[in-house]
């Protein structure tokens, strides 16, 4: 079964053609190195919660959408070389993120199922 690297992130409104920039190379980075599908998303329908929510969970301010993306590979094994490639990457390095790294939530996750 695939291994998916998951994240949430808030990015400012007025820099998403800057986030679609970002994320455009880093998928293809990623991909040339054994990532199998890359999938980003734009908030479009994410409701504020009564306990929790996404916009909570990364600190999200007003002028911020939500971002929800995922990384899906072979396996773990190809997920942890990959992870090595980005951090020892010159291009990865150079990279200007349009958004806080400091509040993105990110984690890996072992496929249970899927349903097609």
């Amino acid at each position: 079964m695939a291994y998916v690297d998951g994240f949430v992130a808030a990015v400012p409104k007025a820099n998403r053609e800057a986030y679609l920039r970002a994320a455009r190379a880093g998928a293809k980075m990623f991909l040339e190195w054994g990532a199998t599908r890359v999938v980003e998303t734009w908030e479009d329908d994410v409701p504020d919660g009564k306990i929790t929510d996404f916009r909570r969970a990364v600190a999200a301010k007003a002028d911020e959408a939500i971002v929800f993306s995922w990384i899906e590979y072979p396996d773990k094994a190809t997920r942890e070389a990959v992870q090595k490639k980005m951090i020892e990457s010159p291009e990865m390095g150079a990279m200007e993120m349009p958004y806080d790294m400091g509040r993105m939530i990110f984690g890996g996750f072992e496929t249970l199922f899927t349903a097609d």
